[in-house]
């Protein structure tokens, strides 16, 4: 939620993204197509310009997870990129949208001329590290508060306003495996916390649609009040 730090393409001034810009390849994508393949050998990077990606996990017996979502102005692909090592998970894109491809090498040369780069690649970093401990502490918390806190930030960060009453629409195509992939959790816990709460008209469902009709008590879930 609040005090999330700008993304890497923000957190740049004009001149660094001037420098940037032809070193980089930009391209259009279409939703579910795919970026990056879990176990691919490259060492290129995106800094994504416009939309949304999944980064999707897929186990040795099959078990597909998201992970995380990636929106508007962060980098992909840097950890992997950079140290030259097998992709971890696949980016999947989850809308429409625009990116910057650039090689591992040509960005290092950036970072290393330019610091306020090599600041936005560290503060990067230093996000990833902070959602992973964040996640791995979060499991204390019951899937409620987890599920409410997980649907506010969404509901700020890719929400817009309902169009037939109060609330907001998450504008991504999330499924409730995605919800609980995100989650650490299964899909039937989370099934059942969003039948309760449709119950209650907190919030609407569809196929791969949400809309989060009552923030406030959503909000008591997530921070007791």
């Amino acid at each position: 939620m609040g005090g999330r730090p700008a993304p890497f393409w923000e957190a740049l001034d004009p001149d660094d993204r001037s420098a940037l810009l032809p070193a980089a390849t930009r391209s259009s994508l279409p939703e579910d197509r795919q970026l990056l393949a879990q176990g691919e050998d490259s060492d290129h990077l995106f800094v994504l310009l416009r939309g949304w990606v999944k980064v999707i996990a897929q186990s040795h017996t099959g078990y597909r997870a998201l992970l995380a979502l990636r929106g508007p102005g962060e980098l992909l692909g840097e950890q992997a990129g950079l140290e030259r090592r097998r992709r971890s998970a696949s980016l999947l894109t989850a809308t429409t949208v625009d990116v910057l491809r650039v090689s591992a090498a040509r960005f290092h040369g950036l970072a290393r001329a330019r610091p306020r780069i090599a600041a936005a690649l560290e503060q990067t970093l230093s996000q990833r590290l902070r959602e992973a401990d964040l996640q791995r502490t979060g499991l204390t918390e019951p899937v409620p508060a987890r599920l409410a806190a997980l649907l506010l930030d969404l509901s700020e960060r890719c929400g817009h306003p309902a169009p037939d009453g109060p609330g907001r629409r998450i504008g991504l195509p999330l499924s409730q495996d995605d919800l609980a992939g995100l989650l650490l959790t299964s899909r039937r816990t989370v099934s059942r916390v969003l039948e309760h709460w449709r119950a209650e008209g907190w919030v609407v469902t569809g196929r791969q649609a949400l809309l989060v009709r009552s923030v406030d008590q959503l909000k008591e879930q997530a921070f007791g009040g």
